[in-house]
């Protein structure tokens, strides 16, 4: 509730032609600060006017990388399959010869950029994507230490648990052979 009293703050303060706090926060690094951050005679690189950097997609850059990354891999396994079903054909009929990269690739370039855009374009699954990408951006991941000490205490209680078994283990082997009567 915090957030969203926030962002309601925020969003009528620009309506009513106050500074936000990010144009506040950008208006300080304008500054003297700006100024010592960059060494002297250090070129800064700055984006053009409109392109959007990494940090301005957000999240949305996932999802570029996953569309992208669908869309090799159809691609790769649309070559594989038009090879196998190439190959199949010529043991049928020996006069369409073995099958021909130049022809392959870019029918199988296309079918892997036309299912990425095909999906692209129907927003209930970039809808779905972007929900995804939002919600892995929340996940908090454990710091070295904290893996290191998981790691720890699952190794310990595995040799503890372990010594216990084989010690039960051959407390009632004994007390069995004593009832049963065993060598």
């Amino acid at each position: 509730m915090a957030v969203q009293e926030e962002v309601k703050r925020e969003s009528t303060q620009e309506a009513d032609g106050g500074a936000s706090s990010t144009d506040e926060a950008r208006s300080a690094l304008d500054g003297p600060v700006a100024a010592s951050l960059a060494p002297e005679g250090d070129v800064q690189d700055v984006a053009p006017v409109g392109a959007a950097s990494p940090s301005q997609l957000g999240t949305r850059r996932f999802v570029y990388a996953a569309y992208f990354a669908a869309a090799i891999g159809i691609a790769f396994l649309a070559s594989k399959l038009i090879d196998f079903g190439w190959l199949k054909a010529q043991a049928y009929k020996p006069a369409i010869g073995e099958p021909r990269d130049e022809l392959v690739m870019p029918v199988s370039a296309l079918l892997g950029g036309g299912t990425a855009v095909y999906y692209w374009t129907h927003t209930r699954a970039r809808e779905l994507a972007d929900e995804v990408a939002t919600e892995m951006s929340k996940v908090t991941w454990p710091t070295r230490t904290e893996v290191t000490n998981g790691t720890v205490v699952v190794i310990v209680t595995t040799v503890l648990s372990t010594v216990f078994f084989a010690l039960m283990d051959k407390f009632w082997g004994f007390v069995t052979n004593l009832v049963y009567g065993g060598s």
